[in-house]
């Protein structure tokens, strides 16, 4: 296999012009650079790019972890850090964990063998305390609130945002809301949970953990929320539901059982996805874009921060 001494033989120069030459050096005269390019066709030389980023200190690679590719909450934020990346001539490996704690483990390895510059990570099943040990290898970006100095962080408040859409509902008259969530774990299903709660003591309503259904992530699932409400002898009169696609399946169910949406069932769903649009779903707008952008520009920064995303309620006819 030619190596990079066999090219500036065949070149007759020194294997520094042909490292200026093959890193776009400007201080090489025209003549030697094009025998440099012409000894690199005939011999069909390669870089080999592990020496290369051994000696920048760089691969410009930046991992991305994150539970599920085909769910549009994490591919609107994974376009928003791809586009980044792009304008930054950056190339991102990605993990798709499905929140198996081993999965992003293998992410943090990399990390600590130099494989990638940084690491962000969407949603995360693994114990911050483990993170956190992996902080001496690279810079490790989070997308959750966290009150550390240690992580650059950009995230939804969901504790508020939660209390403001329960609020929301009160004042339209319903009393018995419930909620749907992909998990019950994890650090933003907390807030959510911490805000449920919350909610029902100011308001002096009896708090129902039965109105509480996990696991819903698809449009499919949508069918199986409407299921389990119909087996409930005193159902909830609204909902709010963590993803448009999970919110669309919901109105989908009701239209074919007959339910109304909102006199029997108000529904509020998350994130502004073309489907809330196009079936008019009233949903809490997240510019998850924007959000993919900021966590790509904080990986590749030295310096640490957070950054709050701000979101807003959009009305429209399933309340």
């Amino acid at each position: 296999m030619t190596n990079i001494k066999d090219v500036a033989k065949m070149a007759g120069v020194s294997v520094t012009t042909v490292s200026r030459v093959l890193n776009n050096h400007p201080y090489v005269s025209e003549e030697k650079r094009k025998a440099v390019i012409n000894a690199i066709r005939m011999t069909n030389y390669q870089k080999n790019i592990n020496a290369v980023h051994l000696i920048k200190g760089k691969t410009n690679l930046i991992g991305v972890a994150l539970p599920y590719f085909d769910h549009p909450y994490f591919s609107l934020v994974l376009k928003g850090i791809t586009n980044q990346a792009i304008k930054k001539n950056y190339k991102i490996v990605l993990f798709q964990t499905d929140y198996r704690e081993e999965r992003e483990i293998e992410a943090l390895q990399m990390l600590k063998q130099k494989q990638i510059d940084a690491l962000i990570i969407c949603s995360r099943a693994t114990d911050l305390s483990i993170i956190e040990d992996h902080l001496q290898f690279g810079p490790i970006v989070l997308c959750e609130d966290i009150k550390s100095r240690k992580f650059s962080t950009t995230f939804v408040n969901h504790y508020t945002v939660f209390h403001k859409a329960l609020a929301f509902l009160h004042e339209k008259g319903h009393r018995k809301i419930g909620y749907c969530i992909g998990r019950t774990s994890g650090t933003n299903s907390h807030m959510r949970e911490l805000a449920y709660r919350e909610f029902h003591e100011k308001y002096h309503l009896p708090y129902r953990p039965e109105y509480i259904i996990d696991q819903c992530i698809y449009f499919g699932d949508g069918e199986k929320v409407i299921e389990k409400l119909t087996t409930m002898m005193d159902p909830p009169t609204a909902l709010l539901v963590t993803s448009d696609q999970v919110a669309a399946g919901i109105v989908i169910s009701c239209q074919k059982r007959k339910i109304s949406i909102p006199d029997d069932l108000a529904i509020i769903g998350f994130n502004n996805e073309s489907i809330a649009e196009m079936m008019n779903i009233t949903t809490i707008e997240i510019p998850l874009m924007e959000m993919g952008k900021n966590l790509f520009l904080q990986a590749i920064d030295e310096e640490i921060s957070s950054k709050e995303i701000i979101v807003k309620l959009i009305e429209r006819g399933t309340v």
